[in-house]
């Protein structure tokens, strides 16, 4: 394989024999610039590399669609660059969920402090769910252990509006440490 023909040549070649030499030197001569566009994108190391890969699969898979209008450098990196915004764009489509942080474990245990502790941990997570002005409500009454008055005084309220949204902030963490599956 002749590496000094241009890379036209060298796809003309690559369709008309199906030579993976020809694949592997147009490879060589752009993995690391379509890399590098795709990083400039992501700015994520990982997300580069897997878009530089798939960028290649499509590239080969519909080189005959090439249709020399301008050199190929331009149309793969119009093609790369095009690439990377549908994946970016995807993705903010979908819900990530992260393992870790937002799924609700069946725990047992026969230890309390390691319930409690469970416990005490997916409270705190609810809470950072809940609106601040619930939250904050929530706790004026149970933190600082304020009467119901005080709290109407704080926030100026009455006390009946303050009773009424106690209620409806400890059914909503209720119902959101009991139901609790994913937390988007």
């Amino acid at each position: 394989m002749n590496l000094n023909l241009s890379d036209e040549e060298m796809i003309r070649q690559y369709l008309h024999s199906n030579s993976t030499d020809c694949f592997e030197n147009i490879y060589n001569r752009y993995v690391q610039k379509v890399y590098k566009q795709c990083f400039s994108i992501t700015k994520d190391s990982e997300q580069a590399q897997d878009f530089t890969h798939d960028i290649f699969i499509r590239i080969f898979s519909c080189l005959d669609s090439f249709q020399g209008r301008s050199t190929f450098s331009t149309w793969l990196y119009t093609v790369s660059y095009n690439y990377c915004l549908d994946q970016l764009k995807i993705a903010k489509r979908l819900i990530t969920i992260y393992l870790s942080d937002d799924i609700d474990y069946q725990y047992t245990t026969t230890d309390e402090a390691e319930k409690t502790e469970y416990y005490l941990q997916r409270l705190s997570h609810v809470m950072k769910t809940i609106t601040p002005q619930e939250a904050m409500m929530l706790k004026l009454k149970y933190q600082d252990g304020l009467p119901v008055s005080q709290i109407g005084q704080q926030l100026n309220l009455k006390e009946s509006a303050v009773k009424m949204r106690l209620k409806r902030s400890r059914n909503k963490v209720r119902q959101l440490c009991s139901g609790f599956m994913f937390q988007a």
